[in-house]
């Protein structure tokens, strides 16, 4: 187990590497020059050299490099025309914004992350469970209602559904109020209130796709040999289906349910749009729009690092699912 999980972490160490260098490289490949984003219209040829001399853009391309990952790790000097000391991890200076990249993805995350994972634990028990159930009542009125269920959510668009949704119960009903987030900590009534049209948007969408693999996955876990000599040899359903054959339709649930998350946690534009909530997603769309690319490159590298992580997780629970992972 020791070695997989080495494997595991050494592959996303070597991935987190890659993107950081294309990131970084593609802030020079983009037309815009960062020094004339930051600095006034009335910039002379004298102060735009300045100011590009303290951002270390004369320096060679490697040792920009190097002072970048630097920054991350211990923090750096930034100059006076970016604030001076930038404290690790230290992401850029962002001139639309006139701050460290780093205080505005503190202030976005918490955002994403409120959004996404009480979404996730909601798709997953509704779209699990649903699909499991459907299986075992195959051709009930519970199956083709499942079934229906699927196709509708698979069928719908996010925008629309949000769009529905606020229609219906913030603006004709009154029931939730407008959209946005507060602090867990601060209110969490309030945090719930304002983010559950989000939660229930995301979660009707994705359940019904995880529903619909929940249930072809169980369907063909119950024909297999192991499961008809667990029911031979008399054991109760509630073991036959929990321990035997839920386990093994599980795995492929996992994989999509990790690389969902993961790319869930990079941003979720459209949910944020939809319902008027600035998080990563919004953050990044307006940093492309802008031409604010310390805080793109940031964006991408903690877009990468989620969708890392995720599959890094995804890897250690196969592991513990599946016994047999561990000697690939």
């Amino acid at each position: 187990m020791t070695r997989f999980l080495v494997r595991r972490l050494l592959s996303a160490v070597i991935t987190l590497f890659a993107v950081s260098v294309l990131s970084f490289l593609m802030f020079f490949a983009l037309p815009r020059d960062p020094v004339s984003g930051m600095c006034p219209k009335n910039c002379n040829a004298e102060r735009l050299e300045r100011v590009r001399d303290e951002l270390g853009l004369n320096d060679p391309l490697v040792q920009q490099y190097a002072n970048y990952m630097k920054g991350i790790v211990t923090g750096r000097d930034l100059g006076s025309a970016q604030g001076g000391r930038c404290d690790a991890p230290c992401l850029g200076w962002s001139y639309v914004n006139n701050e460290a990249v780093t205080d505005t993805l503190v202030r976005v995350l918490p955002v994403t992350l409120s959004i996404v994972f009480p979404a996730a634990i909601l798709w997953l028990l509704v779209g699990v469970g649903l699909g499991m159930v459907s299986a075992l009542r195959r051709g009930t009125w519970l199956d083709k209602a499942a079934i229906g269920f699927s196709l509708t959510g698979a069928s719908l668009q996010l925008y629309f559904v949000g769009a529905v949704l606020l229609l219906i119960f913030t603006y004709s009903l009154r029931i939730t109020p407008v959209p946005g987030y507060t602090s867990i900590f601060e209110n969490p009534l309030k945090w719930a209130s304002g983010l559950v049209l989000a939660w229930v948007s995301l979660a009707f969408l994705f359940s019904a796709i995880y529903a619909r693999l929940s249930r072809a996955q169980m369907l063909e876990t119950l024909s297999e040999d192991f499961v008809r000599t667990a029911r031979a040899k008399g054991l109760p359903k509630r073991t036959v289906y929990g321990r035997h054959a839920l386990r093994a339709a599980i795995t492929p649930v996992v994989t999509i349910a990790g690389l969902d998350v993961g790319s869930a946690l990079g941003g979720t534009v459209i949910t944020e749009t939809t319902f008027g909530i600035q998080g990563l997603g919004r953050t990044a769309v307006d940093a492309v729009r802008s031409g604010d690319l310390p805080t793109i490159m940031a964006t991408v590298l903690i877009s990468a690092v989620f969708i890392v992580l995720a599959n890094v997780i995804v890897d250690l629970l196969y592991a513990a699912i599946d016994p047999r992972v561990r000697l690939r």
